[in-house]
């Protein structure tokens, strides 16, 4: 990994070390799509790993393959080279324990059930009895500010609010890692922003690991402990970006932070450099 990136990231990179494991590991993947001369390789020697209860966010010009990436860290594509593992375990089919929630919340929900069954829809009987069951649908969908709405359909629902059904679904199955790729893309400002702040309450309310990929570079340091910025395909690690702001983060005060702004102009720059290198008098 590139330890020499924003002030910080040092500490962070070694944060951890000799005290947890991993809890995803991605080592060397490359995944290249066809062959010959038609071959389109959108990874190409990604390595990084995941930690614990870590928030990380992944960033990147349009095209680095970042969907590439969430769809071989699900297990939903096989790399061409390198590997992934979860907990020390190989990714070769869709992991236990993994949630994701898409950008697409209209294709991702089943209009023909109600909020209730569509957050019901992932549990099995090995997530306990049909008591436990329901008492996980409806703490789900009351932390996410959907109580009582059990019988109403998605299309009932405003975008916002269908996002938090998504969300929800995943909560229900009580994943030890959730996948979000670009969750809040279609909505607007200010649902976006509330929307921001509960994935943030969830995380500290559940402990659970988030690996968040957006096209917003202040969405990716508003919420994250790091991030990792992608090059433009074949998407590379170009840099890992601790993210040192005070806690609990709001809206304004730490989009206002000195620290902040500092950040997301440096992760701004590395984007529109496509991964080549940044001066050090601008990276400041």
């Amino acid at each position: 990994m590139d330890t020499n990136a924003f002030p910080g990231t040092q500490e962070t990179l070694t944060r951890g070390a000799g005290t947890l494991e991993p809890l995803l590991r991605v080592d060397n993947v490359t995944h290249t799509y066809g062959s010959g001369p038609d071959a389109h390789t959108a990874l190409k020697g990604l390595s990084f790993e995941i930690f614990p209860q870590e928030f990380v966010s992944i960033v990147g010009p349009s095209g680095a393959g970042k969907t590439t990436l969430l769809r071989t860290l699900s297990g939903l594509l096989a790399p061409t080279s390198g590997s992934v593992t979860i907990e020390g375990r190989p990714v070769t089919g869709v992991p236990e324990g993994m949630a994701m929630v898409f950008q697409d919340y209209s294709r991702s929900l089943l209009p023909w059930l109600t909020i209730e069954k569509n957050v019901a829809f992932p549990l099995t009987k090995d997530s306990g009895t049909a008591a436990e069951r329901r008492a996980l649908i409806d703490e789900s969908l009351e932390v996410v500010g959907l109580g009582g709405l059990n019988n109403r359909y998605p299309w009932q629902l405003s975008g916002g609010m269908q996002q938090r059904v998504a969300i929800a679904r995943a909560l229900a199955y009580r994943p030890r890692l959730l996948l979000m790729d670009e969750p809040f893309a279609s909505l607007d400002a200010q649902t976006r922003a509330d929307l921001e702040d509960l994935v943030l309450s969830l995380r500290q309310r559940y402990g659970v690991t988030v690996l968040f990929v957006t096209h917003d570079i202040d969405e990716s340091v508003y919420l994250a402990d790091r991030v990792l910025v992608l090059s433009k395909a074949p998407a590379r690690l170009v840099e890992n970006i601790e993210v040192r702001l005070p806690e609990p983060r709001d809206q304004i005060s730490t989009k206002e932070d000195e620290t902040f702004v500092q950040l997301r102009g440096h992760v701004a720059r590395l984007i529109r450099s496509g991964g080549e290198p940044v001066d050090a008098a601008q990276a400041r």
